[in-house]
């Protein structure tokens, strides 16, 4: 591949326009020339009329500039230092030194003195180019890859756009000639590959100053035939957040695997008191994954049959304790089994991406007989497009339609009121989402979701809301072991019809709530990660029954296999 770098021949700021660029193949220096550099640079010490100590931080600066044309690299790296040693620190000084450091063979200083010059604008496109031939000299193919991606996407300098753009492709183009020692090895990667074993498990350890989501205030219970005062108490404890989850695929054609997996989510508080804030899932599904890359375009097809089992205990938030119903303890009210198939569709392109995603499912909770029953079916349809404007930025519109039909439920009178005789509850969801993402560096990016979702109530509309939501997330990765995420997102709900304790005295109801979410992770090994997380939630309502603060903490680790 050929080299082409440049090289700042002066130090004005800013930048002069008449940036010189030098073309060099890379190539091995003997060993006996590093002598003679060193040789020819004590001589040059020397040789100007003006002593080494008379000599300013600019004149050191220029007199390597020379050394350097003269391919003196070693000598003016020498005068480099000596210029940073009189007090000089400019941009134009790391960019040189980085491209002598470079032309001197030494590419991981070459690497460092580059990636100061980045701070300075008029130079990062120029910094970014020559971090790419340093890694790609360094044998570092990947790294110089991600350097010529961000000079291909820019468009402030178009020469060394176009250079990026040949070295890109000279770098793919031998990298799909592999050698018969690499044919070998994949044709014995493919043979391990025709049956993948995937395993995931994480345990922490966790913090919960509300563990039952209890009201934070006192306040006027307008639910029942008399108005009555309660008091909440709040309960906070330690809890061992725990998920596992196990796929065996069989890659039993060329682009489809067939797959069996077990997933499983618990949470479990070490306190007996709090033993009512434990749940679990249980998930067991099997399907098909399709994938295939036919030049920019690929296609994915995948369809599975899920079946879950959940348990948690119905408990009363306001205390933590079992809910009581005419003598009838009814603990397991939300324990379900859920099943159903699911199918998801996607092309993607270069630049425009679309897909599908359907789900039916049944949800059949646990029989009580003194309450209505929470069985339901649910139905899915979800579109979505995406476009990519550039390789740093993307905009997508999703359109979903939901279903939730309850079998043994009746719905609600516009007064509140849940009469037996009534027909079942029906709730549609439509909503529209609108997402944009722009990656910021090579290992940081943002983004922001806007979303609208109407619930329709199809008897008599008193469970009608909607529902605006705005999210933004933001991802850093600050060095090959640590990945940090933070996300936010607002939810405000406006009920047209619905009343607070389902009570025309308690006013309509009023909802809203934000959530917050902190992910730090660390790799000590390739599959081994420390995991913290800290989350936050708010909900405000004027149905006190639901407004509760929530923080957490976790700390865990993670293996991934």
């Amino acid at each position: 591949m050929r080299h082409v770098i440049v090289f700042i021949p002066t130090m004005p700021v800013p930048l002069r326009s008449d940036i010189t660029l030098i073309r060099m193949t890379y190539m091995a220096k003997k060993t006996f020339l590093a002598g003679t550099v060193l040789l020819i640079a004590a001589i040059t010490a020397v040789l100007p009329a003006q002593t080494a100590s008379a000599m300013t931080a600019e004149q050191y600066f220029e007199d390597g500039n020379r050394l350097f044309r003269d391919d003196l690299y070693w000598a003016a790296l020498l005068r480099y230092r000596q210029a940073a040693d009189e007090g000089l620190d400019s941009a134009v000084l790391h960019y040189n030194t980085g491209v002598a450091h470079y032309r001197a063979m030494q590419h991981i200083r070459a690497r460092d003195s580059l990636q100061k010059a980045l701070l300075e604008p008029t130079l990062r496109v120029a910094a970014q180019y020559s971090l790419g031939l340093n890694a790609y000299a360094a044998g570092e193919t990947e790294e110089a890859l991600r350097w010529f991606r961000l000079v291909r996407d820019q468009d402030a300098d178009r020469k060394l756009q176009s250079f990026a753009v040949v070295a890109i492709s000279r770098i793919r183009a031998a990298e799909e000639k592999p050698d018969d020692f690499e044919i070998r090895v994949a044709e014995r990667r493919k043979k391990r590959t025709f049956a993948d074993l995937e395993f995931r498990a994480r345990v922490s350890f966790g913090s919960d100053d509300n563990v039952f989501r209890t009201p934070g205030q006192n306040y006027i219970d307008f639910s029942g035939s008399t108005p009555t005062t309660v008091a909440p108490v709040p309960a906070s404890g330690t809890f061992l957040p725990l998920s596992l989850s196990v796929k065996y695929k069989i890659n039993s054609l060329p682009f489809e695997g067939f797959y069996g997996a077990y997933r499983l989510a618990g949470r479990y508080y070490q306190d007996k008191e709090l033993e009512n804030a434990n749940e679990y899932l249980h998930e067991v599904s099997f399907g098909s994954e399709y994938s295939r890359r036919e030049g920019s375009r690929k296609r994915e097809v995948n369809s599975a049959f899920k079946i879950a089992q959940h348990d948690e205990i119905y408990y009363d938030p306001d205390d933590g304790g079992s809910r009581v119903i005419d003598g009838a303890v009814i603990d397991d009210r939300m324990n379900y089994l859920r099943y159903g198939p699911e199918l998801s569709l996607r092309q993607a392109n270069e630049r425009l991406s679309f897909g599908a995603k359907f789900k039916g499912q049944l949800w059949n909770y646990e029989d009580i007989d003194v309450v209505p029953e929470y069985d339901h079916e649910y139905f899915l349809v979800n579109f979505f497009g995406q476009y990519k404007f550039t390789r740093t930025s993307l905009f997508r519109l999703t359109a979903k339609y939901y279903s939730r039909r309850f079998g043994d439920r009746p719905a609600f009178d516009p007064d509140g009121q849940q009469r037996i005789g009534n027909p079942n509850i029906r709730y549609d969801y439509l909503s529209l989402t609108l997402r944009a993402r722009q990656r910021i560096t090579n290992n940081m990016w943002f983004g922001w979701d806007v979303e609208r979702t109407e619930r329709t109530d199809q008897y008599r509309g008193y469970n009608d809301y909607t529902r605006d939501s705005f999210r933004v997330e933001f991802h850093w990765a600050p060095g090959d072991r640590f990945d940090l995420e933070a996300s936010g997102i607002y939810r405000l709900y406006d009920y047209p019809n619905a009343f607070a304790f389902h009570n025309p005295v308690a006013g309509r109801k009023t909802q809203e709530s934000a959530d917050a979410l902190f992910i730090g992770t660390f790799r000590m090994t390739r599959r081994l990660s420390l995991v913290a997380e800290a989350s936050y939630r708010e909900t405000v309502s004027n149905d006190i029954r639901i407004q509760y603060e929530r923080y957490q903490y976790m700390l865990g680790v993670r293996w991934q296999h």
